[in-house]
């Protein structure tokens, strides 16, 4: 049995139409204006509703407008009612939201088999229904699943603090840092091509392979040979056709000297002190194309000396790509030259809200991954 609403500022109408569908088994509660059917709407969750167009104060177009941006009426059918029979009058009510039209006079057999058609898509909308909120429970599952991958802040000669802001509940955004040894530190970011489930994978493969370190024959302390590696294991022809960026680097405690490469990754922005009130900025990159791409490429590190008391962003290109309008992307330096003048004490969530204010957008439409690491004397 379905609960089905009649609304109809005509009493004759309503009856014809509540008795015809109790014909058919089914439960009926009528309304006798727009303002009462709402009411009726919100407390009986109905599978279906009849509505007639043309009643005074609140009309079936408004009614239909409430009731499909009500959540709990997601899947409710909703039938209109009308002796309306211009194309533009039925463009209208279906920009509106309605799913069927029934012209007046009212045809009880047509009634009748047009209820039938809107409980059984009623119906599939219900197990479509069922099924999203299944795939968000999985994927939500999921997306904890990465974000217990990703590493807690470390702290010490070395302090490291991060967000990661996927776009969607996953993304293809990820990062780990691990000591080698008691003198070396390991620290990437990767961005694979992307968003959701697809992209989430891959990253998680390749974070397994280096935090177990099990590239065949590879120095992980050479920034070159990991990306070699990398790049010969995940070929995009065999991953789906996708393939990320990536910066690695080695950070030696002994000397102070960092070890780095990059594959069509976003250089790494090291922010030094000088004498001076304002800091000097270099941009850590290598150039090479991103993973996966060709499977013959060659891959070249370089170093940098740390000065005490310097600060080292390690970024994805989510948080600088944001469209301020249709022809203008906020960019690169314009987040270089936030970073250059932001106080390194400021927490992580200031600077992504400085990025959000000066970007003049209100949401970051991509993965979004962000690392500070502080060199201590």
């Amino acid at each position: 049995m379905s609960n089905i609403l009649v609304i109809d500022d005509d009493h004759m109408i309503r009856v014809i139409i509540q008795r015809a569908l109790q014909n058919q088994g089914h439960q009926v509660t009528v309304a006798a204006n727009g303002q009462e059917g709402i009411e009726q709407a919100g407390k009986i969750q109905p599978a279906l509703i009849v509505c007639d167009w043309m009643m005074p104060l609140v009309d079936g177009l408004a009614v239909c407008r409430w009731v499909k941006t009500n959540p709990d009426l997601a899947t409710t059918f909703f039938i209109l009612l009308t002796s309306r029979g211009d194309v533009a009058d039925r463009i209208q009510g279906l920009n509106t939201g309605a799913d069927d039209f029934l012209p007046k006079p009212i045809n009880l057999a047509e009634l009748q088999a047009r209820v039938q058609a809107g409980l059984r898509l009623h119906e599939l909308s219900q197990d479509l229904q069922t099924q999203k909120q299944l795939l968000e429970a999985e994927l939500a599952e999921a997306a904890a699943y990465v974000q217990a991958l990703l590493p807690v802040p470390l702290s010490g000669k070395v302090n490291i603090e991060s967000r990661f802001l996927p776009s969607r509940q996953l993304g293809g955004d990820c990062f780990d840092y691990f000591w080698l040894d008691s003198e070396c530190l390991a620290l990437y970011v990767l961005d694979v091509s992307g968003h959701g489930l697809g992209a989430a994978l891959p990253s998680i493969l390749v974070m397994n392979s280096l935090r177990s370190r099990s590239l065949p024959a590879v120095d992980f302390y050479q920034p070159e040979q990991v990306l070699s590696a990398l790049n010969t294991q995940y070929q995009m022809s065999s991953q789906n056709e996708k393939y990320f960026t990536i910066w690695y680097g080695v950070y030696r405690l002994s000397d102070r000297l960092l070890t780095y490469a990059s594959a069509g990754h976003p250089p790494a922005v090291l922010i030094m002190p000088t004498s001076e009130a304002i800091p000097e900025v270099v941009q850590l990159k290598t150039p090479c194309l991103p993973i996966g791409m060709l499977d013959e490429v060659t891959f070249i590190s370089d170093r940098q000396v740390i000065p005490k008391d310097s600060t080292l962003y390690i970024f994805s290109d989510g948080i600088y790509e944001l469209s301020v309008d249709e022809s203008q992307i906020w960019g690169l330096q314009a987040f270089v030259d936030l970073l250059a003048k932001s106080d390194c004490t400021l927490s992580l969530d200031i600077i992504l809200d400085k990025v959000q204010t000066l970007s003049q957008v209100e949401s970051f439409n991509d993965d979004l991954s962000l690392l500070r690491v502080q060199f201590k004397a």
